[in-house]
């Protein structure tokens, strides 16, 4: 309650949807000898969300207790997603994925010493060998071996020596969900965004590849070089150009977004809705909307209302 003596009122949640596709993920355990390396090897193979330029996304599920990994050290889990075309045979898709993710595990984990690589998706659609992309970076002096009770690949570095397990599951799941945070201040995007994601990261199967984004994007551009553009009918620096074409409320002058990957649809509303309920009550959030494209986007419609029955 505030100095007027009026209850402040919880931001709209709009009448919308947002659009989602389908992609394919793995689902990982990586390990690591100290916590800082740990964190670097998870961090740096999941940072830059670019399945938008072709590449492969990740992020980090959570984080685990030494108890909770097959060598009883600490670790992380990790998503990594690709996407499904849906005009192309999936095997195509899969093979780009494949390398792609090949490339994400070389450069990001197994050049950080004493880092392993384990899956963690049991109820897996299939397998992808990593002895041709990732162990035969040994030059044909990696060998196969038993640890932890899994069928493992040992690749010999001069820090010897990364550790993977030879054969990792993947599956398909849907990309691509999001929501909008209309802020009025800088403070709300903080806040915000803080608490969106830590409501988020409780749900299990759930990875947030940007976190807090700030580059909302939209199909069309008049620069199809480059990928997505800014979406600029929400831009607030972009208000006294665009007039009557702005889409921006009022009220807003900041627009988040949170843009969530997971292993099903029921995972993705649950963390959609935790996510929007977690900053209805930030003092100058707005309102809630989302991206949607009418349909160019994706073929799935996430209706946010119908998140709050």
């Amino acid at each position: 309650m505030g100095n007027s003596g009026k209850m402040a009122t919880k931001p709209e949640i709009e009448d919308t949807y947002a659009e989602a596709f389908a992609g394919i993920f793995c689902r990982l355990i990586v390990t690591a000898g100290d916590a800082r390396t740990l964190q670097r090897a998870a961090e740096d193979s999941t940072a830059t969300p670019s399945v938008v330029i072709g590449r492969v996304e990740g992020g980090v599920e959570k984080w685990l207790s030494k108890n909770e990994t097959p060598d009883k050290r600490k670790g992380a889990v990790l998503q990594f997603w690709g996407e499904l075309n849906p005009k192309k045979p999936f095997f195509e898709s899969l093979k780009k994925f494949e390398v792609e993710l090949a490339y994400r595990i070389r450069q990001d984990i197994l050049v950080k010493p004493f880092t392993a690589v384990f899956d963690a998706l049991p109820d897996a659609e299939g397998k992808l060998d990593m002895m041709e992309r990732v162990g035969h970076c040994g030059d044909g002096y990696e060998w196969g071996e038993k640890r932890h009770g899994r069928e493992v690949i040992v690749v010999p570095l001069m820090v010897p020596d990364f550790i993977i397990e030879r054969y990792l599951g993947y599956a398909r799941g849907v990309m691509g969900a999001n929501f909008w945070v209309m802020c009025k201040t800088k403070e709300a995007v903080k806040a915000a965004g803080e608490k969106a994601l830590e409501a988020i990261h409780k749900v299990k199967g759930v990875v947030t590849p940007f976190d807090v984004c700030s580059a909302g994007s939209k199909p069309e551009t008049q620069f199809p070089a480059i990928g997505p553009t800014t979406n600029h009918s929400y831009c607030s620096s972009l208000k006294p150009k665009l007039g009557k074409a702005s889409l921006l409320p009022e009220e807003v002058t900041y627009v988040p977004e949170i843009v969530i990957n997971g292993r099903s649809m029921d995972a993705v509303k649950e963390a959609m809705k935790a996510g929007i309920g977690a900053v209805l009550n930030v003092d100058g959030v707005a309102r809630v909307s989302a991206g949607n494209y009418g349909g160019k986007l994706g073929e799935f419609k996430i209706h946010l209302r119908e998140l709050f029955p």
